[in-house]
């Protein structure tokens, strides 16, 4: 019960990621596909069934990978984010800031191999 109650929590962060700006999507839909294949595989179903976030879900789960157009748009999106809240910020060390929070989650993205499309 606690699996299922906590994927529904990260459906929902990610439907709010999905809103918001630099409140990540796909982070989100990958731990509640997680505990909803543990807990109630029904749901894991209609979450690989969705035609925008199945196949990167299924890609991640077969080969800890991401197709190529969804690695460009994440990283492009970072970069985006980033210039926008330097341009909004006044103070350089909060420019810094948003740079150095945004700089590990951009590495580890960069770093993903890309999937090979099937599915």
């Amino acid at each position: 019960m606690l699996l299922k109650l906590s994927g529904v929590f990260f459906v929902g962060l990610a439907l709010l990621g999905a809103i918001l700006p630099l409140l990540p999507t796909t982070p989100f839909l990958l731990v509640a596909a997680a505990c909803f294949a543990k807990s109630a595989p029904r749901l894991h179903k209609m979450l690989l069934a969705n035609k925008m976030f199945g196949p990167l879900i299924y890609h991640w789960q077969e080969s800890r990978s991401i197709p190529k157009r969804a690695k460009i748009i994440s990283l492009l999106s970072m970069i985006l984010a980033v210039a926008w809240s330097c341009y909004l910020l006044p103070q350089w060390y909060l420019q810094l800031l948003v740079f150095l929070l945004v700089l590990g989650p951009f590495i580890f993205i960069y770093r993903l191999p890309l999937s090979n499309g099937n599915r």
